[in-house]
């Protein structure tokens, strides 16, 4: 495809986004089901143009007085690509390309920016969010918030289970990895140019023998946080796909037990084939449809993991178009939703047992808050240093280890961000229940 007809493109779909509600997954796919000609650099250039508009969709729309698809479109080529004007004008008026640039957009893209603008428009979330980020993150709500308006990069954690990490060092070459800074298991890609496809990790012989997972960084560090032993029983009440049940299987070696559980089997049937790629054997899956069942595990664990389910802002960097789609009601209710899972999680917990609650959230009414709130009607837990624990672990290095005692807040949770950590947003805490 021609640069005009990619461009085109992009604000064609960027406006079944906007304008439909769309994920930009089925967006792409609508759209490229129409547009059998595209090869896979064209779909992933639009892509990567598509989500760059998406990321930083407030500031664009004030730089170019506009917020409709073209003028988002036009400005992320301006000012997330860098483009010149010459770039652009280049690539407008031909037959598959858009119209040509009016005398205002040119003006607005060899423009100046606004000295002062308001912080949701510095920061590009939802200006309804604006009590909540600055209640988190006071004066620097709009250099947080710009962090996560970036492309994120690629982690990948080793399955010790299978492998250590300086054998795994070779085969990533290919795909340009380089040991984490943060943990010893782990290996950290570097964003591409949003115009280049990303490398596909499925293709590389360490990924399909199970020798490393895609995971981020922060979500190691969260389930670190845990210092699952060899031999213990362990819960993990929300496993979801189950990217922190095979983490956890591998901090313990393989021995003792973990009990996979997820009210949807759907999403707990997609753990058994990463299951079987890791190599873990001590996991068993918590279903109605399953012959464990939840209840029989009442008062046995020594350690329940709650990763809840909340309103992902902590992955604005990959998914841009659920920053937009997230609305109050919404927060409201996954607040109530963690309330209730945190509560039912804690009759899992052993006398002297402990449970780590996580989400990948930055929101404080969905960490601090519902924490506090647990706390005040469950007098028998008590918080810990969850920082501490997660450097128990082991799998921290040095500077891993400094950043969560940096960031590890009064009461002994720990807030990550992409600015802070350069991982995911996400929160941690460790609750111990006495006796």
């Amino acid at each position: 495809m021609r640069t005009g007809g990619k461009i085109s493109a992009a604000i064609v779909v960027l406006t079944d986004i906007l304008d439909r509600h769309q994920p930009v997954k089925t967006a792409m796919r609508d759209w490229g089901k129409s547009a059998r000609y595209a090869g896979s650099k064209d779909r992933a250039w639009v892509s990567g143009l598509v989500l760059d508009a998406l990321r930083k969709k407030n500031s664009l729309a004030s730089r170019m007085g506009d917020d409709h698809p073209r003028a988002l479109v036009l400005g992320a080529l301006a000012f997330a690509w860098g483009w010149d004007i010459d770039q652009i004008e280049a690539a407008t008026g031909d037959e598959h390309g858009p119209d040509v640039l009016t005398p205002d957009e040119r003006a607005r893209l060899t423009g100046a920016p606004d000295a002062e603008v308001p912080v949701h428009v510095a920061g590009d979330f939802p200006e309804w969010m604006t009590p909540m980020m600055d209640r988190v993150f006071g004066a620097d709500a709009a250099a947080e918030a710009q962090a996560m308006a970036m492309r994120a990069d690629v982690d990948l954690r080793v399955n010790t289970l299978k492998v250590d990490a300086a054998k795994a060092t070779v085969p990533l070459k290919s795909a340009n990895a380089e040991p984490s800074r943060l943990l010893h298991t782990a290996f950290h890609i570097p964003a591409k140019d949003p115009s280049e496809r990303e490398a596909s990790l499925e293709s590389i012989p360490a990924y399909s023998k199970g020798w490393v997972e895609v995971q981020d960084a922060g979500s190691q560090i969260a389930a670190a946080a845990a210092n699952a032993q060899p031999g213990e029983q362990v819960l993990d009440y929300c496993s979801g796909g189950g990217g922190k049940t095979i983490a956890l299987a591998a901090q313990m070696n393989g021995k003792g037990q973990i009990f996979a559980y997820d009210i949807d089997g759907k999403r707990l049937s997609a753990l058994i084939p990463r299951l079987k790629r890791s190599g873990a054997t001590n996991v068993q899956l918590v279903h109605p449809s399953e012959p464990v069942q939840l209840d029989t595990l009442t008062g046995l664990m020594d350690c329940v993991f709650v990763d809840a389910p909340c309103t992902g802002t902590g992955t604005w960097r990959r998914r841009p178009d659920s920053k937009w789609r997230v609305k109050q009601g919404q927060l409201e209710k996954r607040m109530a939703e963690q309330t209730e899972i945190l509560a039912s999680a804690a009759a899992f917990v052993k006398p002297g047992g402990r449970m780590v609650y996580a989400t990948c959230s930055f929101l404080m009414e969905e960490d601090e808050d519902r924490v506090a709130e647990f706390l005040s009607t469950h007098p028998e837990f008590t918080e810990e240093d969850a920082a501490a624990a997660a450097i128990a672990s082991g799998l921290l290095t040095d500077e891993g280890a400094n950043v969560v005692q940096r960031f590890r807040l009064p009461t002994g949770s720990v807030r990550l961000t992409p600015r802070r950590a350069g991982t995911d947003g996400f929160f941690f805490a460790v609750l111990r229940r006495v006796g």
